[in-house]
């Protein structure tokens, strides 16, 4: 699965301003282009197991898949495993019972990129100035929002934001299984970056604000990632916040330089009537003094008749 195309990734996590653990884990493989951000589910001890089963799980398989089926299949069948394996131990303990994560899954080959996908976490493209969510979010509210039923805003601030109808662990699932596992299919071009991130980031940044983040890029996806928590918890930090930024060969973002002249370009005023009355006032007494002219001749004119 080793690939030509050259990115840099960087990661940040954080447990937030309100949380007492963080049950968020991730796992970065730069060689194979493989990139995983996991949130665990069903409180201290047990979310963070599920979600470090997850990250074990899908690194053993996907590193011993020996090339065999589609990257498509390799990600389906990592994620099953995963799932398989979290049902199974909180089967079989009373501590652990009802354990379970969310996760987005990248893996890159060359410039194709395949997203395994399931729950609320996240993966947004930025590239050529816009951002763009490829990962639909399995809640009754993420389905309002991705129908255009509620705005982002009123998604973010509704009570039942955090509910999920589907995800890694409460029962057992095959690979191909109806409703278990989104695929999403897309080109990675090397002018692109691509974030996955926890609820924890999307529920409290807008997108708007996320890409702004992210185009402050300068060669290090790790700072961006830690700028990103650190707005998250200016925000509010209400839940763990995990952030995982790859940026293509070629992703530049915006140098200081471009967006300060997109602010002066963006908020240059309109001609005011101020600004506007000197050139007013200095038309009318140009054309007071022709007309004053003009006046004056027609009068010599027209005495001399007279005396004539």
């Amino acid at each position: 699965m080793a690939t030509t195309v050259k990115w840099r990734s960087g990661v940040a996590t954080d447990t937030g301003l309100v949380r007492a653990s963080n049950e968020d884990r991730y796992w970065i493989d730069d060689e194979n282009g493989i990139f995983l951000v996991v949130d665990g589910v069903g409180g201290h001890v047990a979310g963070e197991t599920a979600a470090e089963t997850a990250v074990e799980v899908i690194r053993e398989e996907l590193r011993t898949a020996g090339g065999e089926g589609t990257t498509e299949e390799r990600v389906r069948w990592a994620i099953a495993a995963a799932n398989n394996r979290i049902y199974t131990v909180a089967r079989d303990s009373d501590d652990l019972r009802g354990m379970a994560c969310v996760l987005t899954l990248a893996v890159v080959d060359a410039s194709e990129m395949v997203i395994g996908h399931v729950g609320d976490s996240r993966l947004y493209l930025v590239w050529n100035g816009a951002i763009r969510k490829l990962t639909s979010d399995h809640s009754p509210v993420g389905e309002g929002e991705d129908a255009g039923e509620l705005t982002e805003e009123q998604a973010m601030l509704h009570p039942r934001r955090n509910e999920v109808f589907r995800d890694v662990g409460t029962r057992p699932h095959a690979a191909d299984d109806d409703g278990f596992i989104e695929i999403r299919h897309c080109h990675f071009k090397p002018e692109a970056a691509f974030l996955l991130c926890s609820d924890g980031l999307s529920d409290v940044l807008p997108s708007v604000a996320i890409r702004d983040i992210v185009e402050r890029y300068q060669g290090d996806p790790a700072q961006v990632a830690r700028e990103l928590v650190e707005a998250a918890n200016e925000a509010g930090g209400k839940d763990n916040i995990t952030a995982l930024l790859v940026a293509g060969s070629d992703f530049r973002g915006r140098t200081r330089e471009a967006r300060q002249r997109h602010a002066t370009t963006r908020m240059r005023p309109a001609p005011s009537t101020e600004s506007g009355a000197p050139r007013r006032f200095l038309t009318g007494r140009i054309a007071f003094l022709f007309y004053g002219v003009l006046l004056g001749i027609l009068l010599a004119t027209a005495l001399h008749a007279l005396r004539g």
